[in-house]
């Protein structure tokens, strides 16, 4: 009988920190930048090439796979999920990258629990409400929702 591999919370060493970051374990973090004074919550995976911002809050249960930019002052909820491959041959890349895609969130977004981000870019000040899943680039501000994510209001 094999012994299984059980990992615990794994913080890599070529995770860089900016000064006054919060992480609460168990995480796993992994070739990413994390911005000053940036907060990661419990059961939090975050993958290599990943750029998160300062003051940014990720709350707990969020996946923030490869080739996702987050900018500086944002809130992303509990159970965020990101997602980089499209199944564009109709399955997964099974880690072929040059189908995977970029995924860049401005500044001052915040993303309720929930949410599902397919590859595309959010402009600064929006806020997407719990549970929508975007799957189209959001180039103006103001309040998203639904599924697929719909403008349905304008900052107040």
């Amino acid at each position: 009988m094999h012994q299984p591999r059980i990992f615990k919370s794994h913080i890599k060493e070529d995770v860089v920190f900016g000064p006054g970051c919060t992480v609460v374990e168990p995480v796993n973090l992994y070739g990413c930048e994390i911005g000053e004074g940036t907060f990661i919550g419990p059961f939090t995976e975050i993958q290599k090439d990943v750029q998160i911002g300062s003051y940014t809050k990720v709350q707990s249960h969020t996946f923030i796979c490869e080739l996702v930019t987050i900018g500086s002052h944002c809130f992303i909820g509990h159970g965020v999920m990101f997602i980089n491959d499209l199944f564009s041959h109709g399955g997964p890349a099974r880690g072929d990258k040059s189908l995977w895609k970029s995924t860049r969130i401005g500044d001052h977004v915040s993303i309720g629990s929930n949410c599902t981000i397919l590859p595309v870019e959010i402009c600064d000040h929006v806020v997407i409400g719990a549970g929508a899943v975007v799957t189209k680039s959001i180039t103006e501000p103001g309040v998203y929702a639904g599924n697929p994510a719909k403008k349905i209001r304008n900052h107040s």
